[in-house]
């Protein structure tokens, strides 16, 4: 199952604790996950290039999941709107 994980990168230095932690989340809920990541993405990219590549990464999962500080992150506030707008599945992880 591909599945895509949305949560605060930009501001949060824990960010690549706080995804790893959702990717072991995860990888225990569901057999088999293949994770679309955005803590892996490249630095020194624009926010809205960031976002291109984010909604594409959504529009080919089959489920989004939301870490709980995904409120306070514009950039993750936007993609529960366009989960929202295009009928995509998403989950707040506990």
């Amino acid at each position: 199952m591909k599945v895509y994980v949305a949560g605060k990168i930009t501001g949060n230095e824990n960010f690549k604790k706080d995804f790893q932690k959702a990717k072991e989340q995860l990888e225990k809920m569901i057999p088999n996950v293949s994770l679309l990541n955005p803590a892996d993405l490249p630095s020194g990219m624009s926010s809205a290039d960031y976002m291109r590549i984010c909604f594409s990464m959504i529009d080919i999962a089959e489920v989004v999941f939301f870490m709980k500080n995904y409120v306070e992150s514009k950039g993750a506030l936007l993609e529960r709107q366009y989960c929202t707008y295009i009928r995509k599945k998403y989950i707040d992880l506990p």
